[in-house]
């Protein structure tokens, strides 16, 4: 079971999420704060695995609270949920150290998604923030792919194509008829053959490049 703590400052929006939260079997909802201190000693308190965080928390910045999470030991995974598209505010948010992105007029479908991405250390972004990160990288990675990729076997291109579809650990080893820890493997090869760091390093790759996988 996954634990899963709320931070949002309106209570419309955190009812929509208790919701969703409280009917996915595989979920629990450990507690929720409308504001950024009350949510830093109850994270901190409860050490749940996952983290909802609006970046609006009336005069403070979620960023702070993202900041926070990533201090503990264990971590809890960051999922930021904003109305927010600008890129300034994007790149600030993955450089904290989000674990997710998630726009609030999507958040009906892909929340869930993002939570379960992240509790298995992979990273999620809304689809239309996927595009953005494609388009905003084209050039770049039209470069370097060619050269990068080469040195990938086939599986470990299909993995990282199914990376980029968003699949989590356990749903691309289901495709691939291997082990979960075989997948890590898989992902480990890799970040060190493209020279990656990290779930989101290996995504935002596999988004830039999806035409040459």
């Amino acid at each position: 079971m996954t634990h899963v703590f709320i931070v949002d400052d309106h209570p419309i929006v955190r009812q929509g999420l208790r919701n969703l939260i409280e009917g996915a079997a595989d979920l629990v909802l450990v507690g929720e704060a409308g504001e950024l201190a009350t949510a830093a000693a109850q994270v901190a308190l409860l050490r749940p695995q996952v983290v909802i965080i609006d970046l609006n928390l009336g005069s403070c910045s979620g960023l702070e609270l993202i900041r926070l999470c990533r201090g503990l030991d264990p971590a809890p995974a960051p999922v930021v949920l904003t109305m927010h598209r600008e890129e300034s505010t994007f790149d600030a948010a993955l450089r904290q150290g989000a674990a997710a992105y998630v726009l609030k007029e999507n958040a009906s479908e892909d929340i869930l998604l993002a939570i379960r991405a992240v509790a298995t250390g992979g990273f999620f972004l809304s689809k239309s923030l996927r595009e953005f990160v494609i388009r905003r990288n084209d050039r770049g990675a039209a470069e370097a792919a060619p050269t990068h990729l080469s040195t990938l076997t086939p599986t470990e291109r299909r993995v990282l194509r199914l990376i980029g579809a968003n699949r989590t650990t356990k749903e691309i080893a289901q495709e691939l008829c291997v082990s979960p820890r075989t997948v890590d493997t898989h992902r480990a090869h890799i970040g060190e053959r493209l020279k990656l760091h990290g779930a989101q390093s290996l995504l935002r790759f596999a988004l830039e490049n999806r035409a040459e996988l």
